[in-house]
Protein backbone atom coordinates (compact mmCIF):
# COMPACT_ATOMS: atom_id res chain seq x y z
CA UNK A 1 0.00 0.00 0.00
CA UNK A 2 1.40 3.50 -0.89
CA UNK A 3 1.47 6.17 0.98
CA UNK A 4 1.70 9.90 0.72
CA UNK A 5 4.43 11.74 2.70
CA UNK A 6 3.59 14.93 2.44
CA UNK A 7 1.16 17.57 1.78
CA UNK A 8 0.24 17.58 -1.02
CA UNK A 9 -0.78 21.40 -0.78
CA UNK A 10 2.69 22.87 0.37
CA UNK A 11 4.71 20.42 0.29
CA UNK A 12 5.71 19.93 3.94
CA UNK A 13 6.24 16.19 5.46
CA UNK A 14 4.94 17.27 8.65
CA UNK A 15 2.44 14.90 8.28
CA UNK A 16 -0.41 14.36 11.38
CA UNK A 17 -2.13 10.94 11.86
CA UNK A 18 -5.49 12.19 13.18
CA UNK A 19 -6.96 10.41 16.26
CA UNK A 20 -10.12 8.81 16.89
CA UNK A 21 -12.14 7.33 14.24
CA UNK A 22 -10.61 9.87 12.11
CA UNK A 23 -7.34 7.29 12.41
CA UNK A 24 -9.24 4.16 11.10
CA UNK A 25 -10.27 6.07 8.01
CA UNK A 26 -6.56 7.27 7.11
CA UNK A 27 -7.08 10.52 7.57
CA UNK A 28 -3.89 12.86 7.61
CA UNK A 29 -3.30 16.67 8.48
CA UNK A 30 -0.51 18.78 7.11
CA UNK A 31 1.14 20.44 10.74
CA UNK A 32 2.31 23.65 8.38
CA UNK A 33 -0.71 24.54 5.96
CA UNK A 34 -3.84 22.16 7.93
CA UNK A 35 -4.76 20.80 4.82
CA UNK A 36 -6.46 17.04 5.41
CA UNK A 37 -6.16 14.33 3.36
CA UNK A 38 -6.01 10.68 2.55
CA UNK A 39 -2.84 9.16 3.52
CA UNK A 40 -3.12 6.14 1.32
CA UNK A 41 -2.77 6.27 -2.50
CA UNK A 42 -5.20 4.74 -4.38
CA UNK A 43 -4.86 2.80 -6.59
CA UNK A 44 -6.12 2.98 -10.73
CA UNK A 45 -7.38 -0.26 -10.04
CA UNK A 46 -9.04 0.45 -7.01
CA UNK A 47 -10.68 3.75 -8.73
CA UNK A 48 -11.51 1.81 -11.92
CA UNK A 49 -13.54 -0.47 -9.72
CA UNK A 50 -15.32 2.22 -7.40
CA UNK A 51 -16.18 4.59 -10.23
CA UNK A 52 -17.56 1.43 -12.25
CA UNK A 53 -20.56 1.23 -9.86
CA UNK A 54 -21.30 5.62 -10.78
CA UNK A 55 -24.27 5.26 -13.27
CA UNK A 56 -25.37 8.45 -15.43
CA UNK A 57 -29.21 8.07 -16.70
CA UNK A 58 -30.69 10.56 -18.49
CA UNK A 59 -33.71 10.30 -16.38
CA UNK A 60 -31.62 11.54 -12.80
CA UNK A 61 -33.62 13.65 -10.57
CA UNK A 62 -32.94 17.66 -10.96
CA UNK A 63 -34.38 19.82 -8.23
CA UNK A 64 -36.38 22.79 -9.72
CA UNK A 65 -34.58 24.43 -6.86
CA UNK A 66 -31.27 23.51 -7.94
CA UNK A 67 -31.98 25.25 -11.77
CA UNK A 68 -32.77 28.08 -9.66
CA UNK A 69 -29.23 27.87 -7.57
CA UNK A 70 -27.61 27.36 -11.02
CA UNK A 71 -29.21 30.73 -12.70
CA UNK A 72 -28.70 32.75 -9.86
CA UNK A 73 -24.89 31.81 -10.34
CA UNK A 74 -25.15 32.72 -13.52
CA UNK A 75 -26.43 36.10 -13.26
CA UNK A 76 -23.52 35.95 -10.87
CA UNK A 77 -20.94 35.35 -13.65
CA UNK A 78 -22.66 38.05 -16.46
CA UNK A 79 -20.01 40.27 -15.53
CA UNK A 80 -16.70 38.46 -16.47
CA UNK A 81 -18.29 37.28 -19.65
CA UNK A 82 -15.50 38.43 -22.08
CA UNK A 83 -14.69 35.33 -24.63
CA UNK A 84 -18.23 33.71 -23.96
CA UNK A 85 -16.68 30.40 -23.07
CA UNK A 86 -17.07 28.37 -19.71
CA UNK A 87 -16.30 25.02 -19.44
CA UNK A 88 -17.68 22.82 -15.89
CA UNK A 89 -14.62 20.77 -14.49
CA UNK A 90 -16.91 17.12 -14.19
CA UNK A 91 -19.97 18.04 -15.43
CA UNK A 92 -21.79 14.89 -14.48
CA UNK A 93 -25.13 15.03 -16.91
CA UNK A 94 -24.46 18.80 -17.46
CA UNK A 95 -27.09 20.02 -15.95
CA UNK A 96 -25.36 23.50 -15.29
CA UNK A 97 -24.00 23.54 -18.57
CA UNK A 98 -27.71 23.47 -20.61
CA UNK A 99 -28.57 26.10 -17.83
CA UNK A 100 -25.50 28.05 -19.19
CA UNK A 101 -26.37 27.30 -22.88
CA UNK A 102 -29.77 28.73 -22.45
CA UNK A 103 -27.90 31.97 -22.06
CA UNK A 104 -25.61 31.86 -24.80
CA UNK A 105 -23.18 30.94 -23.45
CA UNK A 106 -20.53 28.77 -25.00
CA UNK A 107 -20.10 25.36 -23.01
CA UNK A 108 -17.56 23.15 -22.51
CA UNK A 109 -17.31 20.08 -20.12
CA UNK A 110 -14.67 17.13 -18.89
CA UNK A 111 -15.87 13.86 -17.56
CA UNK A 112 -14.48 10.47 -16.88
CA UNK A 113 -17.50 8.42 -17.29
CA UNK A 114 -18.67 7.33 -20.77
CA UNK A 115 -21.88 6.94 -19.99
CA UNK A 116 -21.91 11.10 -18.74
CA UNK A 117 -19.91 11.52 -21.95
CA UNK A 118 -22.64 10.30 -24.35
CA UNK A 119 -25.37 12.19 -22.19
CA UNK A 120 -23.67 15.44 -22.64
CA UNK A 121 -22.68 15.51 -26.43
CA UNK A 122 -26.22 14.30 -27.18
CA UNK A 123 -26.84 17.96 -25.22
CA UNK A 124 -24.25 19.41 -27.68
CA UNK A 125 -22.20 20.26 -25.28
CA UNK A 126 -18.55 20.47 -26.10
CA UNK A 127 -16.52 17.06 -24.26
CA UNK A 128 -13.55 16.00 -23.50
CA UNK A 129 -12.74 12.91 -21.62
CA UNK A 130 -10.74 12.03 -18.75
CA UNK A 131 -8.95 14.49 -16.35
CA UNK A 132 -8.92 18.37 -16.71
CA UNK A 133 -5.47 18.77 -19.71
CA UNK A 134 -5.36 22.25 -21.16
CA UNK A 135 -3.43 20.72 -24.08
CA UNK A 136 -7.11 19.35 -24.93
CA UNK A 137 -8.20 22.89 -25.68
CA UNK A 138 -6.79 24.79 -28.09
CA UNK A 139 -8.20 28.31 -26.82
CA UNK A 140 -7.25 29.18 -23.43
CA UNK A 141 -9.34 32.05 -22.98
CA UNK A 142 -12.47 30.78 -20.22
CA UNK A 143 -14.22 33.52 -18.76
CA UNK A 144 -15.62 31.26 -15.99
CA UNK A 145 -14.48 28.04 -14.70
CA UNK A 146 -16.56 25.69 -12.36
CA UNK A 147 -15.88 22.90 -10.19
CA UNK A 148 -18.91 21.73 -8.69
CA UNK A 149 -18.03 18.81 -5.95
CA UNK A 150 -15.24 17.55 -7.39
CA UNK A 151 -11.56 18.80 -5.89
CA UNK A 152 -12.27 16.42 -3.30
CA UNK A 153 -12.18 13.45 -5.27
CA UNK A 154 -8.58 14.19 -6.05
CA UNK A 155 -4.84 14.14 -4.51
CA UNK A 156 -3.66 16.36 -7.20
CA UNK A 157 -4.63 19.32 -6.41
CA UNK A 158 -1.58 21.62 -7.17
CA UNK A 159 -1.86 19.82 -10.80
CA UNK A 160 -5.40 20.51 -11.13
CA UNK A 161 -5.15 24.16 -10.10
CA UNK A 162 -2.19 24.99 -12.31
CA UNK A 163 -4.19 23.51 -15.13
CA UNK A 164 -7.21 25.83 -14.05
CA UNK A 165 -5.00 28.85 -14.22
CA UNK A 166 -3.60 27.97 -17.40
CA UNK A 167 -7.04 27.60 -19.27
CA UNK A 168 -8.55 30.46 -17.34
CA UNK A 169 -7.91 34.09 -18.73
CA UNK A 170 -6.25 37.01 -16.92
CA UNK A 171 -9.36 38.26 -14.83
CA UNK A 172 -11.73 35.49 -15.45
CA UNK A 173 -13.21 33.27 -12.35
CA UNK A 174 -12.76 29.85 -10.74
CA UNK A 175 -16.26 28.78 -8.69
CA UNK A 176 -15.72 26.23 -6.66
CA UNK A 177 -17.82 23.81 -3.95
CA UNK A 178 -16.48 21.24 -2.25
CA UNK A 179 -17.66 19.52 1.93
CA UNK A 180 -16.79 21.47 4.50
CA UNK A 181 -14.21 19.77 6.77
CA UNK A 182 -15.01 22.25 9.51
CA UNK A 183 -18.92 21.55 9.03
CA UNK A 184 -21.13 21.62 12.30
CA UNK A 185 -22.68 17.76 10.64
CA UNK A 186 -18.98 16.58 10.94
CA UNK A 187 -19.15 17.84 14.67
CA UNK A 188 -21.91 16.32 15.27
CA UNK A 189 -22.31 12.79 13.33
CA UNK A 190 -18.50 12.47 14.03
CA UNK A 191 -17.63 8.46 13.74
CA UNK A 192 -20.88 8.43 11.38
CA UNK A 193 -19.73 11.27 8.87
CA UNK A 194 -19.31 8.56 6.45
CA UNK A 195 -21.46 10.32 3.34
CA UNK A 196 -18.22 12.20 3.26
CA UNK A 197 -15.72 10.68 4.90
CA UNK A 198 -15.18 7.56 2.41
CA UNK A 199 -12.14 6.18 1.11
CA UNK A 200 -11.65 6.39 -2.11
CA UNK A 201 -14.77 8.19 -2.81
CA UNK A 202 -12.98 11.32 -1.28
CA UNK A 203 -9.65 11.90 -0.90
CA UNK A 204 -9.17 15.73 0.14
CA UNK A 205 -11.29 17.45 2.91
CA UNK A 206 -11.26 21.09 2.32
CA UNK A 207 -11.82 24.02 4.65
CA UNK A 208 -11.84 28.00 3.85
CA UNK A 209 -8.49 28.50 4.78
CA UNK A 210 -7.00 25.70 2.88
CA UNK A 211 -8.95 25.98 -0.14
CA UNK A 212 -8.12 29.81 -0.35
CA UNK A 213 -4.47 28.87 0.08
CA UNK A 214 -4.34 26.50 -2.72
CA UNK A 215 -6.40 29.36 -4.51
CA UNK A 216 -3.83 31.86 -3.82
CA UNK A 217 -0.64 29.41 -4.29
CA UNK A 218 -2.00 29.58 -7.83
CA UNK A 219 -2.33 33.20 -8.84
CA UNK A 220 -5.91 33.44 -7.28
CA UNK A 221 -7.04 36.01 -5.64
CA UNK A 222 -10.47 35.27 -3.25
CA UNK A 223 -13.13 37.91 -4.02
CA UNK A 224 -16.15 35.74 -2.37
CA UNK A 225 -16.70 33.11 -0.08
CA UNK A 226 -19.84 31.14 1.56
CA UNK A 227 -19.77 28.18 4.02
CA UNK A 228 -23.67 27.50 3.29
CA UNK A 229 -26.20 24.33 3.91
CA UNK A 230 -27.45 21.81 6.13
CA UNK A 231 -28.92 18.39 5.18
CA UNK A 232 -31.16 16.85 7.19
CA UNK A 233 -30.74 13.81 4.97
CA UNK A 234 -27.41 13.21 5.50
CA UNK A 235 -28.31 13.29 9.23
CA UNK A 236 -30.73 10.95 8.87
CA UNK A 237 -29.02 8.56 7.19
CA UNK A 238 -25.87 8.95 9.14
CA UNK A 239 -27.76 7.82 12.25
CA UNK A 240 -29.77 4.80 10.84
CA UNK A 241 -32.73 6.65 10.51
CA UNK A 242 -33.98 6.45 7.13
CA UNK A 243 -32.24 5.03 3.81
CA UNK A 244 -33.91 7.69 1.51
CA UNK A 245 -31.88 8.64 -1.91
CA UNK A 246 -30.00 11.50 -1.36
CA UNK A 247 -31.04 12.33 -4.72
CA UNK A 248 -34.57 12.33 -5.35
CA UNK A 249 -38.36 14.52 -4.59
CA UNK A 250 -38.73 12.20 -1.56
CA UNK A 251 -35.79 13.64 0.44
CA UNK A 252 -36.11 15.28 3.72
CA UNK A 253 -33.95 17.84 2.06
CA UNK A 254 -35.86 18.63 -0.39
CA UNK A 255 -39.35 18.16 0.95
CA UNK A 256 -37.41 21.27 3.67
CA UNK A 257 -36.67 22.96 0.35
CA UNK A 258 -40.09 23.48 -0.93
CA UNK A 259 -41.51 24.30 2.76
CA UNK A 260 -38.67 26.93 2.76
CA UNK A 261 -38.92 28.32 -0.70
CA UNK A 262 -42.97 28.41 -0.23
CA UNK A 263 -43.32 31.44 2.16
CA UNK A 264 -41.34 34.70 2.35
CA UNK A 265 -40.63 33.72 6.01
CA UNK A 266 -39.02 30.71 5.19
CA UNK A 267 -36.63 32.46 2.58
CA UNK A 268 -35.75 34.94 4.85
CA UNK A 269 -34.88 32.62 7.40
CA UNK A 270 -32.70 30.49 5.51
CA UNK A 271 -30.48 33.60 4.03
CA UNK A 272 -30.24 34.33 7.95
CA UNK A 273 -29.33 30.91 8.44
CA UNK A 274 -26.54 31.08 5.36
CA UNK A 275 -25.21 34.25 6.54
CA UNK A 276 -24.45 32.57 9.99
CA UNK A 277 -23.39 29.39 9.02
CA UNK A 278 -21.07 31.37 6.75
CA UNK A 279 -19.97 33.87 9.67
CA UNK A 280 -19.02 30.40 11.91
CA UNK A 281 -17.67 28.73 8.62
CA UNK A 282 -19.54 25.51 9.94
CA UNK A 283 -21.88 25.38 6.71
CA UNK A 284 -21.81 21.41 4.98
CA UNK A 285 -20.99 23.05 1.74
CA UNK A 286 -17.75 25.51 0.35
CA UNK A 287 -18.42 27.93 -2.04
CA UNK A 288 -15.15 29.81 -2.79
CA UNK A 289 -15.29 32.80 -6.17
CA UNK A 290 -11.67 33.19 -7.16
CA UNK A 291 -10.19 36.04 -9.81
CA UNK A 292 -7.02 34.70 -12.06
CA UNK A 293 -4.88 37.84 -11.39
Amino acid sequence: MNKHTFCLICGSERLLKLPKFYEKHGLVKCRNCSFVFMEQIPTDEELSKHYFKYSYDVTGYLSPFTINSYNLLLDEFEKYRVSNRLLDVGCGRGWFLEEAKKRGWEVFGTEYSDAALKICQKKDINMKSGKLNPDDFIEKDFDVITSFEVIEHINNPNEEMANITTLLRNGGLFYCTTPNFNSFLRYYLKENYTSIIEYPEHLSYYTKKTLTSLAIKHHFRPVKFLSTGISLSAIKTSKGISNENLVSPDTSDEKLRKRINDRWIGRFAKRVVNFLLTVFGVGVTLKGYYVKS
